[in-house]
């Protein structure tokens, strides 16, 4: 039972170490673009 916890720790460790080297490494940026939507204003007074 020690070594089925021990390797579920170790691959739950090594998981954690790939999500961490993903964000850092991994190309997580947006696509920007732009964006123009007109707008009316009701400005009746």
């Amino acid at each position: 039972m020690f070594r089925f916890l021990k390797a579920l720790l170790v691959c739950a460790l090594f998981a954690f170490l790939g999500l961490v080297a993903y964000a850092y490494l991994g190309d997580l940026s947006p696509e920007q673009i732009e964006v123009s939507q007109p707008v009316e204003l009701d400005v009746d007074q």
